[in-house]
């Protein structure tokens, strides 16, 4: 996973990046930081996730990363608000293989209620627009994610990307702070909560497994290397790949460390409490 950027453009209020949380600076990847990265990794990986805070396409290259990527034959992924005018000739000849598209609302009372400062109509062209192509249609993931605003629009949405021939992923709600709680869809099989006394907790028993630290590096647009995509602000620093190489940070003694930790007792580690890996995030349509 490549951060390309951690800015955005949106201020979704449970998101760090939106709602200014985020304790990291702000930045774009350097576009020789990016080639100097791909160059490394791009005969040992065959998955790029081209997000992780932020939205990507604000990044100023951020097409030319796709084709670099592609021209690798690297299998990229793509996830966006889609709330911004899209180069879908570009987009089609980077040839991304798997595009997700952020769509909370099918009425744009319903989409501004969560996604602050996005544009309902631009997303919907996107998406149509895609739609309308044979090679993004078949990248192309409309992720839904259900809260208490939008689980009666559930039905419609279904509706429409069984119109549009597309794929529908219905995606639980992360929250972090107990006031957030009215977030959540009133029926529980659309959260990854269970909620008691005023306090919410993942509903699984927090195991001692995670396959992210043995199949998917993070590095974040300054370099910083991180241990998995819920170090959100990087309280675990691993190292930056500018000062060292892919190989030692990731084989390296601080990695290794946090894989034991994980297998032995990974509830002491702050980031996994809320952490969705080994609970079902997606709800079945």
């Amino acid at each position: 996973m490549l951060e390309p950027t951690n800015h955005c453009n949106l201020q979704c209020p449970m998101c760090p990046s939106g709602n200014g949380t985020l304790t990291r600076e702000r930045g774009f990847m350097p576009w020789e930081r990016y080639q100097k990265i791909i160059d490394n990794i791009y005969k040992k990986v065959g998955l790029l996730i081209l997000w992780n805070q932020g939205e990507p396409f604000l990044h100023p290259n951020f097409y030319d990363m796709l084709d670099y990527a592609n021209h690798k034959k690297l299998f990229t992924m793509i996830s966006t608000n889609a709330s911004l005018p899209l180069d879908l000739k570009r987009l089609h000849l980077a040839k991304p293989g798997k595009l997700i598209i952020s769509l909370d609302g099918i009425s744009e009372a319903t989409y501004n209620s969560y996604r602050i400062n996005g544009d309902h109509k631009q997303v919907l062209e996107n998406l149509r627009a895609m739609s309308q192509i044979p090679s993004l249609r078949a990248a192309l993931v409309w992720q839904f994610i259900v809260m208490r605003q939008n689980e009666h629009e559930v039905a419609q949405a279904m509706d429409i990307a069984r119109e549009l021939k597309i794929r529908l992923e219905l995606k639980t709600v992360q929250i972090y702070h107990p006031d957030e709680i009215p977030f959540l869809p009133s029926n529980p099989s659309y959260s990854r909560y269970k909620i008691k006394g005023g306090e919410f907790r993942i509903k699984t028993d927090l195991l001692n497994r995670c396959r992210r630290l043995w199949t998917q590096p993070v590095i974040n647009q300054d370099g910083e290397f991180s241990i998995c995509c819920y170090d959100k602000d990087l309280a675990i620093p691993i190292g930056n790949i500018d000062t060292h190489s892919f190989e030692d940070l990731w084989f390296g003694e601080r990695m290794n460390r946090m894989r034991q930790q994980i297998l032995t007792d990974r509830k002491q580690l702050p980031i996994c409490q809320n952490c969705g890996e080994g609970i079902v995030q997606r709800i079945k349509t």
